[in-house]
């Protein structure tokens, strides 16, 4: 696997402790997709849930992020994958994608993030709304980017070990 960061921040102030748990957890899907095959990175070996291929998480992640960021705290036009009549389109259209090229477009798209969450003040309201009109800051973002990013890196650590028997990391 590869070198991640630590989930241990250079230093304790709220923005360093939030911005480290969600590159740790970025790193860390980026690690559990380290030598799998372009075959394997698309196969869904869960039978209930026949999207949730390892391409397809590593794109579900990135457009969850250009969501949350680009869509909801800047109020930009909505040019995800997804539809109304296909929300999962991002994790069916994976597979048509190297899984390599899936993961640079989601570290350089991280890297982004991470000069903007830096410049922007963290009690920033989101321009979009979310369920009830509410109106998060970016603390919440950075909040719910690490859940969803830990939760998934949990169906990253289930496919790992079916495709090949890697556990851990």
């Amino acid at each position: 696997m590869t070198t991640r960061i630590s989930d241990t921040p250079s230093a304790w102030d709220e923005r360093t402790q939030l911005t480290t748990f969600l590159d740790y957890a970025r790193d860390t899907a980026r690690a559990k997709c380290e030598g799998v095959s372009e075959e394997n990175a698309r196969k869904a070996l869960l039978p209930a849930s026949p999207l949730m291929t390892m391409s397809g998480l590593i794109n579900h992640l990135r457009w969850v992020e250009y969501y949350w960021f680009q869509v909801i705290l800047l109020g930009e036009e909505d040019l995800a994958p997804m539809t109304d009549e296909d929300p999962d389109r991002e994790m069916r259209i994976a597979v048509g994608f190297p899984l390599a090229r899936l993961l640079d477009e989601y570290a350089e798209q991280s890297a982004r993030y991470r000069e903007l969450v830096a410049a922007t003040d963290l009690d920033r309201r989101a321009v979009g709304t979310i369920r009830g009109g509410l109106h998060v800051d970016l603390r919440w973002i950075l909040l719910h980017l690490t859940e969803e990013t830990a939760r998934h890196n949990g169906h990253l650590d289930i496919l790992r070990e079916l495709l090949d028997g890697t556990t851990g990391g």
